[in-house]
């Protein structure tokens, strides 16, 4: 079955926790709440830690972990809080928590750069969602400290120095065993560097009313899946190859038979009735020997892909295409085709040099092919993936899927979606290949190009990482995923995984 979870921008946040607070609802309740949830995950994950150290910050970030500290000591264990500014001038709630953490002569210790970390785990609670700009000290040497501390660490709604929104770094930021995160889920916690320093996403609601949260509309969701056979329309007993569509995959360039072989296998295990190669003529019989379900054709010029045309359902163009003529010649033969089409790898070059806006078409490119169709750097892209997503939409039309890292898929209609399955070792050449044949197949059964999208990266990180789990993520390969897409669609031998 499919997971969909709401994402809240930091606004929203704000937002959602100021209608919360009432006559029955202080912000203090908010707080203590939210520092008792931590506590209980703190406890749940390193039930033998003897040691706690917390930093804590100057706002309500800060205020959380005074909470948390004085649980920690209330269960007889060892605890002792780094604090960030003069504590003298803490606004409420978090002057209440500091004063119950005194009171309770919990050791709070101005924090310092000559300090040795001693303790079996380490909480952040230094900056939370509110930092706008890079990370300054104190923080900066707070956060470093932490970082080569040694420890698990927990972080308190968001690791300090990641924006909540983007998932993008601020300068500096901490690296989380674990984040606790509060009222809502952020999206920065699922994308860009987000998966790669949060650790596991903990989330707790504060107790704050379902109706609260339904006056806001989430900007963004994040998508998972357990189970896909109720997400693929059910096969009648009398069918034929010809109800589940005939994809053409066009690519391979010299030296790239690989690629167009690897999506066009995709496709197929994915449920295609019928799956068409259109590549360089000196790679046709090799990928037909290789996988003699696939039909191949060797095309020299445009003109010879008419028939093949004729007979598709979807068309996927890019991989290993090329930037030389033949590539371009292609390109250009497909180009305002009324057909779906899955548009990847060079395919994206060649679009970036005549743009245009079509609404039948699935555009896939990671953050770099983004750059070149937005005429910017890829840092640009990676540093708010959601604005560029956004933008490629926006000017190409059609779904997009940025991939990477908690990859986005957008339809301009639907919020964003982001997927939170996958693996890093995902990063290995013919990935992108195998999605746009995935996506690709699933249009053939029917499926509209969002739904196709959606579900498409759905399966492959699925698949990714069930390959991942059986053994291990490093030296993980395309044809892997290929090779677990159809035990993944038909819920065969699920494992904890997907």
């Amino acid at each position: 079955m499919t997971a969909t979870d709401p994402l809240y921008s930091i606004e929203q946040v704000k937002s959602i926790e100021k209608a919360a607070i009432s006559e029955e609802t202080t912000a203090l309740d908010l707080m203590v709440h939210a520092g008792t949830a931590a506590y209980r995950t703190l406890h749940k994950l390193w039930p033998q830690a003897k040691k706690i150290a917390v930093f804590a910050g100057h706002g309500n970030n800060g205020g959380d972990g005074y909470i948390l500290a004085k649980l920690v000591q209330h269960a007889g264990l060892d605890v002792v809080v780094y604090s960030i500014g003069d504590t003298s001038k803490l606004r409420e709630p978090a002057a209440w928590a500091w004063h119950t953490a005194f009171h309770a002569e919990v050791p709070i210790i101005e924090y310092s750069t000559n300090i040795t970390v001693d303790a079996d785990v380490v909480v952040d609670a230094l900056l939370g969602i509110g930092i706008e700009g890079p990370v300054r000290e104190p923080y900066l040497s707070a956060i470093n400290t932490i970082n080569h501390s040694g420890k698990p660490v927990l972080a308190l709604d968001i690791p300090s120095g990641l924006n909540a929104d983007t998932g993008h770094h601020l300068g500096v930021v901490v690296h989380a065993t674990a984040t606790e995160t509060f009222i809502g889920l952020k999206p920065g916690l699922f994308t860009a560097e987000g998966p790669a320093v949060a650790g596991q996403v903990f989330h707790d609601g504060l107790g704050i009313p379902q109706e609260k949260l339904a006056e806001i509309v989430p900007l963004y969701e994040k998508i998972s899946a357990t189970d896909f056979t109720p997400l693929l329309p059910k096969r009648s007993r009398s069918a034929h190859k010809g109800d589940f569509g005939h994809v053409l995959v066009i690519g391979g360039d010299c030296g790239m038979a690989g690629a167009v072989r690897m999506a066009a296998e995709a496709a197929a295990r994915t449920g295609a009735g019928l799956t068409s190669i259109a590549t360089k003529p000196d790679h046709a019989d090799a990928i037909a020997a290789a996988r003699p379900e696939l039909m191949c054709h060797g095309i020299n010029k445009p003109k010879e892909l008419r028939p093949l045309i004729e007979k598709a359902s979807v068309i996927v163009i890019g991989p290993g295409l090329g930037r030389q003529s033949w590539g371009e010649s292609m390109w250009e033969a497909i180009e305002e085709m009324k057909l779906p089409l899955v548009v990847d790898a060079d395919a994206l070059y060649h679009l970036s040099k005549r743009p245009q806006h079509q609404l039948n078409w699935i555009l896939t490119p990671h953050p770099g092919e983004a750059a070149t169709l937005l005429g910017t750097e890829t840092s640009s892209i990676q540093n708010d993936r959601f604005t560029a997503a956004k933008k490629l939409q926006e000017r190409f039309g059609g779904v997009t899927v940025l991939k990477g890292a908690g990859t986005l898929i957008t339809d301009g209609i639907q919020p964003i979606a982001v997927c939170s399955m996958g693996n890093p070792g995902m990063a290995s050449g013919g990935m992108g290949d195998v999605l746009s044949g995935i996506i690709g197949g699933l249009i053939a059964q029917g499926l509209s190009l969002s739904e196709a999208t959606r579900l498409g990266v759905l399966i492959h990180s699925a698949a990714a990482d069930r390959a991942a789990l059986e053994r291990g993520e490093r030296g993980l390969l395309a044809l892997d995923v290929v090779n677990k897409i159809r035990s993944i669609i038909n819920g065969v031998a699920k494992s904890a995984c997907c």
